[in-house]
């Protein structure tokens, strides 16, 4: 079983514009539904391993996109 993060937004752009520039940096990130057991704003997230949040959070921090909350899955 592998472990993942997902990234919640405020909003749908929030979401667009998170993956476009964590994929031009490299990451591997994905769209996804928002899991159910998490309340958020936008019906969309972020999924990406768990080993790359910390990087993800650095790069949305300095490209000033708000995060909502970063969980771990298995």
């Amino acid at each position: 079983m592998s472990t993942y993060g997902i990234i919640l937004f405020h909003t749908t752009s929030a979401v667009l514009r998170a993956e476009k520039i964590l994929l031009r940096q490299g990451l591997a990130v994905k769209v996804v539904p928002t899991p159910r057991e998490f309340s958020t704003d936008c019906g969309i997230a972020l999924r990406l391993d768990w080993s790359r949040t910390a990087s993800a959070q650095a790069l949305l921090k300095s490209a000033k996109i708000e995060i909502a909350g970063i969980h771990k899955m298995e």
